[in-house]
């Protein structure tokens, strides 16, 4: 079980389109979720992996390798 506070603003929103579509407010908030999720969880790894490489404990990978499916030296 998740609660959440949603600032006023975003609250009135997603109640007006719940009440317009006859879907419930948890409906739209588990549709955002997990639309999004995945992109959060994506930027989450490249900022680590940045942080990683900036410390020296990882290389990059050119961009070559990713677009060709290289396999790194």
């Amino acid at each position: 079980m998740l609660s959440l506070q949603l600032p006023p603003e975003l609250e009135d929103r997603l109640q007006r389109l719940a009440q317009a579509t006859g879907r419930s407010t948890t409906f739209y908030v588990t549709q955002a979720i997990a639309l999004h999720l995945d992109d959060i969880e994506d930027l989450s790894i490249a900022e680590q992996r940045l942080l990683d490489i900036r410390a020296g404990n990882s290389q990059p990978i050119p961009l070559e390798h990713v677009v060709h499916g290289l396999k790194r030296r």
